[in-house]
């Protein structure tokens, strides 16, 4: 299969994520629905996680098997294991590194000193601390951002890292011309996605319902989602066009741990969440379908012979 019609599958199994990102424009729900939302988000993630851990494991397991059969060394075996611990440890603690930086520099920083007779300064949002006159600025960009779309942007990370791996599974399915399972792989990995969106803005039904409430629309804005769903989804594309290329298990090995370690941390912040709301049931039940929704589109793509 050439290159522009493997990139339109590619662009086909990505670009699915953004059936989820209407969600995150909705009038805020009920409580009841938002603790469902999140669990149900909870659920897919869970499922991401064990695929994407089973798949890293693979290539590990198969160097073993070879030791074992004596058909191959142990230094494959201890190559693999350093990169696939090495990309768990790297996905999960650069993403608390991350989160920890970010929860301190959200804060108001002191103003620049600006000499007198230095000409014009860019005017600044500030405010005045109640126990200084020190004049504070505001926290811009990524930093002025609410917890839940900092959420919102480490989940589309974390996929996002997952759907690399699979765009490179997809590319060198069309580049050594197993077309039917190229197709197969596209439209089970698409609906995938379409899963995955949801999971992203599911962390922002609280901060809609948080709006509505002092009357105040903090709904995400379009080019919001949609800068998400590029995180998201776009690094389908881009390891499809890698993956026709070249086939690389370390490369798909790197990635996939990193996604799962990823993954693993916002599943943390997302039960956090859950477990404030003190309902046990709708966790539960928003889990179970979360994870079967995960499972069944899997199991179209096992099905399709992949």
């Amino acid at each position: 299969m050439g290159l522009p019609m493997t990139l339109l599958l590619g662009a086909i199994a990505g670009g699915t994520i953004l059936l989820g990102m209407p969600v995150g424009r909705m009038r805020a729900p009920a409580p009841r629905v938002r603790v469902l939302l999140n669990a149900v988000a909870v659920g897919v993630l869970l499922f991401l996680f064990w695929d994407v851990c089973a798949a890293a494991w693979e290539p590990l397991d198969a160097r073993m098997g070879a030791v074992h059969e004596h058909t191959g060394g142990i230094g494959p075996v201890l190559g693999y294991g350093v990169l696939f611990i090495g990309g768990l440890s790297v996905g999960l603690l650069s993403l608390v590194a991350y989160d920890r930086y970010m929860a301190r520099a959200a804060g108001p920083r002191p103003a620049p000193v600006v000499p007198q007779g230095a000409g014009p300064v860019e005017p600044v949002q500030a405010m005045t601390d109640r126990t200084t006159t020190a004049t504070m600025v505001a926290p811009t960009g990524v930093r002025s951002w609410s917890p839940a779309r900092r959420l919102a942007l480490l989940i589309a990370v974390g996929i996002g890292l997952h759907n690399f791996a699979e765009g490179l599974a997809i590319g060198q399915a069309a580049a050594g011309s197993e077309i039917a399972l190229a197709t197969v792989l596209v439209i089970g990995f698409a609906l995938h996605n379409a899963t995955e969106g949801f999971g992203i803005v599911a962390p922002l039904a609280a901060e809609s319902a948080e709006g509505d409430a002092t009357g105040v629309d903090r709904r995400p804005s379009w080019r919001f989602l949609l800068a998400m769903a590029a995180i998201g989804g776009g690094p389908t594309f881009i390891g499809t066009a890698i993956g026709h290329s070249f086939t690389s298990d370390p490369l798909s090995v790197v990635f996939l741990t990193l996604a799962a370690g990823s993954i693993a941390y916002v599943i943390a912040q997302l039960l956090g969440v859950a477990a404030r709301a003190r309902r046990a049931d709708l966790v539960a039940y928003g889990l179970l379908i979360g994870v079967i929704a995960g499972f069944v589109t899997d199991a179209i793509v096992t099905l399709g012979g992949a």
